[in-house]
């Protein structure tokens, strides 16, 4: 850890972590899966972002089937129920009084805005691509979701969502393209966050701001050791990208520290 990074995570310590002033925040996830601490980067960046913003909160695992808009994370702040990782992040910032960008310039917080959703909106859908169609990885990975579904109708349930999965790749656009194709394009976004970071502790600089939610979720997905990818390879190729990894996992999942 560096001299900045070592600073800003003292000043996170217990006594100083803000608390809900009325009650603890409910974050609905799926739980730690294949060393990560979601599956899911998105449900990864919102439990990064209770974290930068020192609040406290419980997560749930149960809550799947009541969310508002069919997927993870959501949250209940006090009764109020947030779904989507960045209307998340709004309602933090709005709600209690949050600023996960302070320090950075104007410049600054669009390069930041823009990483992040180069991530979330780009280089995503060429990693459920690796997870999802690839029918090696999906066994690793994916196919660990649906344990629990009786036996006898496992097969088709499978079938019937990697359909959906594909459809909404097709829709996308992503899939349309040659897995090669498909590698290339990853592969720069990869390389345009590797270069973006650099040498710093935090993506933006000495301190975390709130793209390094969404930034560390990618990193930690894509160098998981369980798939194997392209996406995967051009992540090993940048060591500022696998450390970072470890120094987030390090500050904020010390339990998980090391299992990649």
């Amino acid at each position: 850890m560096t001299t900045a990074s070592a600073s800003w995570a003292a000043s996170c310590d217990s006594g100083q972590r803000a608390l809900a002033a009325s009650s603890v925040i409910t974050l609905y996830a799926f739980g730690p899966a294949f060393g990560l601490p979601d599956p899911s980067p998105f449900v990864t960046k919102a439990e990064m972002l209770l974290n930068l913003a020192r609040l406290a909160y419980r997560v749930d695992t149960g809550g799947f089937r009541e969310a508002p808009k069919g997927k993870l994370p959501y949250i209940d702040d006090d009764g109020t129920i947030v779904a989507d990782s960045t209307f998340i992040r709004l309602h933090l910032e709005r709600k209690h009084g949050i600023d996960f960008d302070a320090g950075l310039d104007a410049e600054r917080r669009a390069v930041a805005w823009a990483i992040e959703k180069m991530c979330e909106d780009h280089l995503y859908w060429a990693v459920v691509r690796d997870r999802w169609i690839d029918d090696a990885n999906f066994a690793k990975g994916p196919a660990k979701f649906f344990d629990k579904v009786p036996a006898p109708v496992r097969p088709l349930v499978v079938a019937v969502i990697r359909r959906k999965v594909r459809s909404g790749l097709k829709a996308h656009g992503i899939v349309r393209h040659t897995p090669d194709e498909i590698a290339g394009l990853a592969r720069r976004d990869i390389h345009a966050l590797a270069a973006v970071l650099g040498e710093k502790p935090y993506l933006m600089g000495d301190k975390p701001c709130g793209a390094d939610a969404t930034a560390f979720a990618f990193a930690a997905g894509l160098l998981c050791p369980i798939f194997e990818a392209p996406s995967r390879r051009a992540a090993e190729e940048h060591r500022n990208l696998v450390a970072y990894r470890d120094r987030m996992m390090g500050e904020f999942y010390p339990a998980l520290a090391g299992a990649a």
